[in-house]
């Protein structure tokens, strides 16, 4: 691959650029008010102590409300002026400047509004807690450091919000702090977050030292125009590391299973930037990212196996709770591989989606069992045998090629076609109970337009994802030999694993699939595997 040089580059292109543009705009000033409303709403709950403070839970979520508030004003903002970044506050031209563009926007939208949600939801959920507002504040404490690394737009920025996020994660974790399997959950994430902050400082490091400037905007310009070389990848390397570390992929996924000894509201938090903050980082640089095809290529490779391995745990898991934790294992893992296959506009649709639905779940999960006990099924259980499992996977593909079509599938890139195809197993899953011989009439008109509405709803959305963010993220680039290999061997991968699950009734009490079921349960292990190594398993108080 032929690099540019990328400090030529900055003198002969992007600072002449930045010249032209003359004084930034007060009005990308707009996002500081989230995270500075959120400071003002930790201040209060810190400053609330004993049981039931009276001026805790309406102050707290008016700060959430305002900062909600300032995110539906800065997209505005952008709407109208365009996308922008403020004057750098600081000294060496390094320090806090706010970044607004499409990417900025959407994950600040993202963050006030669980955020908004979350605090809410803690006034209730807390009542009557001795440290209810201590744990406020270190809620909000979190959200305005999540909205400060998701608007950086210098390096230094992004680094201490990304090291700051963790640290007062910490802080929620141990809010029960007796309690052994929170202080294992705490200790490994403690341990992984460090490691993830590592990278990210060297990344940083090395992005500063190849492009010659702190501004995460000037980066990815001179990025996407060639320039960079080996220090370029070394930081897309470091960049990857941070973001599997962060975002729970196996093997360090263990203590996003344990968070369960903590209170409700953190699980919720987890998915307001915090969990999938290492989406939102290779995202970020996608144009880094996209130098170094190799590290996608591991990138794929981890998130694919994440996904396969986090989605097959948790249909085997008794709790709710625990059964939403490996869901997010696997939906993290997923968005690990849509980065891998430079789906950079899908992984951030699949970053929405994903948190505003689990966010809802963990915090309505108290009344999951109930509404699953009342539901009555009668009649005989539909399970598909081999035809209708074939029959089932035939016709999802039949009908998201046929809906394709209409959205000039012969156009799109082929990792995105993939997706598709990974995502329709899904789907066939659920159509091959609709085939099964005693599935009545209803669930198979059903399943069918469930498919249907699939294949549509995933075309629409990328096509709107990818226009929305056109200009921001880099176009997926063609695959080369590499990729091919990855992207087939990920569609026969997710196939397999799919038509192993549609069929797994048939053969469920079968001696074997009783001891597979045990050992997925389990996790295979690795996150004992993983305690032992880290001596999860100690009693220890963890600091």
């Amino acid at each position: 691959m032929h690099f540019v040089d990328a400090k030529r580059f900055r003198r002969r292109v992007v600072e002449p650029k930045l010249a032209s543009k003359g004084a930034t705009l007060p009005i990308h000033l707009l996002p500081l008010l989230a995270p500075v409303l959120l400071l003002a709403g930790a201040a209060i709950g810190f400053s609330q102590q004993g049981l039931r403070p009276k001026r805790l839970a309406k102050p707290a979520e008016a700060a959430a409300l305002l900062a909600l508030g300032a995110a539906i004003a800065s997209t505005a903002a952008l709407i109208a002026f365009g996308p922008g970044v403020s004057s750098v506050i600081g000294i060496y031209g390094a320090g806090l400047s706010i970044r607004l563009d499409d990417v900025s926007a959407t994950m600040l939208l993202l963050v006030t509004f669980i955020g908004w949600i979350v605090v809410r939801y803690t006034g209730t959920y807390l009542d009557g807690e001795n440290r209810q507002g201590p744990f406020t504040g270190w809620l909000c404490l979190t959200l305005a450091a999540v909205m400060l690394l998701v608007t950086a737009g210098e390096i230094v920025q992004l680094v201490l919000a990304w090291v700051a996020t963790s640290l007062f994660l910490h802080r929620l974790l141990l809010f029960y702090p007796d309690r052994a399997a929170g202080q294992r959950a705490a200790r490994k994430k403690f341990i992984t977050a460090r490691l993830g902050d590592i990278a990210l400082v060297g990344a940083a490091a090395l992005l500063a030292a190849d492009y010659g400037t702190a501004d995460i905007g000037s980066i990815l310009q001179a990025a996407r125009a060639g320039a960079g070389g080996s220090l370029a990848i070394g930081a897309a390397s470091l960049l990857t590391l941070a973001a599997i570390l962060k975002s729970a992929q196996f093997p360090t996924h263990g203590w996003l299973i344990e968070v369960m000894e903590t209170p409700t509201p953190v699980s919720a938090l987890l998915h307001a930037g915090v969990i999938n903050a290492g989406g939102f980082l290779l995202i970020r640089f996608a144009d880094v990212m996209l130098l170094a095809p190799g590290v996608l290529a591991v990138l794929v490779m981890i998130g694919g196996f994440t996904a396969l391995f986090g989605g097959l745990v948790m249909l085997t898991q008794p709790a709710v709770k625990t059964s939403l934790a490996w869901s997010t294992v696997a939906q993290m893992g997923f968005m690990i591989f849509q980065c891998g296959l430079a789906l950079f506009p899908l992984a951030l649709l699949h970053i929405v989606a994903h948190s505003l639905y689990k966010a809802h779940s963990f915090l309505a999960s108290g009344g999951a069992v109930e509404r699953v006990a009342a539901i009555r099924r009668p009649g005989p259980v539909a399970i598909p045998d081999a035809g209708a499992v074939g029959r089932a996977f035939a016709a999802a593909l039949f009908i998201y090629v046929l809906v394709g079509l209409g959205f000039g599938l012969a156009h799109k890139a082929p990792q995105a076609i993939a997706l598709g195809a990974i995502l329709i197993f899904g789907v066939a899953y659920m159509l091959a109970q609709g085939f099964a011989d005693a599935a009545p009439r209803a669930l198979t008109r059903r399943t069918a337009v469930y498919a249907l509405a699939t294949s549509v709803g995933y075309f629409a959305l990328q096509t709107v994802a990818t226009g929305l963010t056109a200009g921001v993220l880099p176009p997926t680039p063609s695959p080369g030999p590499l990729e091919w290999a990855l992207i087939v061997l990920a569609v026969i991968s997710f196939g397999l694993v799919a038509i192993v699950q549609a069929m797994f009734p048939l053969w469920a009490y079968h001696p074997a699939a009783a001891g597979l079921r045990v050992h997925l349960s389990n996790g295979f292990y690795a996150n004992a595997v993983f305690d032992r190594l880290t001596g999860g398993w100690s009693s220890r108080r963890v600091s």
